[in-house]
């Protein structure tokens, strides 16, 4: 109905911890979370897997996908691949430059393939969106090494590797506060973000993805 109730609450990480996102995984029937690991390295960016039995879950062991810190971490899952896709930007050998790395649930474990870099630049305001019309993942940030402008690009799952297509503005000026979200009626990618440009509005683009580029609609403010 109208109310919503609990199970009891469970411990994943024995750390101070930093939620970034936590994914549904269809294909294992499985929870992901994502998280930095502030014990580890000041927030190694690690994941762990989830299984629900009623109210309650259970968890698999931790596993690290960057060693030393990360600035944040977004994940998707890829329903054709059956992979998840996680973005993060690499504070600990890249000055929080983008990168984004494919993960494998398998039973209770996640393993991970190579990362590739998809901004060489600082980001922030992550968010990855899985279209399942396209079979792409599109992540969405505030690139720092261009004026904090609203970016998307084009990611491509092959096996446990990760490409990219070209880096895409969708508003020019600074954003923070990203998101996004498939509509199947449509086959687009809603992004809706902070325009700090625009007096903070809320603001909202609609995005079309073809091949590995990605276009917009006009951003359409939603709260002024």
């Amino acid at each position: 109905g109208t109310s919503i109730s609990f199970g009891s609450i469970v411990t994943f990480a024995n750390t101070s911890t930093t939620v970034g996102s936590v994914v549904y995984d269809t294909n294992s029937d499985k929870a992901v979370i994502a998280y930095l690991d502030n014990d580890n390295s000041s927030g190694s960016g690690t994941a762990i897997v989830g299984t629900i039995s009623g109210t309650s879950v259970s968890f698999g062991s931790e596993a690290v996908f960057q060693s030393g810190q990360i600035g944040t971490v977004k994940a998707a899952f890829d329903s054709t691949s059956n992979k998840i896709v996680f973005a993060y930007s690499n504070t600990a050998s890249d000055s929080e430059h983008g990168y984004a790395i494919v993960g494998t649930v398998s039973g209770t474990s996640i393993s991970f393939g190579s990362s590739a870099e998809f901004e060489n630049a600082q980001v922030k305001e992550i968010a990855a969106i899985y279209d399942p019309n396209s079979n792409k993942t599109v992540i969405a940030y505030s690139d720092w090494g261009n004026s904090r402008y609203g970016t998307a690009i084009v990611a491509t799952v092959s096996g446990t590797s990760i490409s990219f297509g070209s880096a895409a503005i969708f508003e020019s000026a600074r954003i923070t506060n990203t998101c996004g979200v498939f509509d199947p009626d449509t086959n687009k990618v809603v992004i809706a973000y902070t325009d700090t440009g625009n007096s903070s509005y809320g603001t909202v683009v609609v995005s079309t993805v073809s091949s590995t580029s990605i276009s917009f609609g006009p951003p359409v403010v939603f709260e002024s």
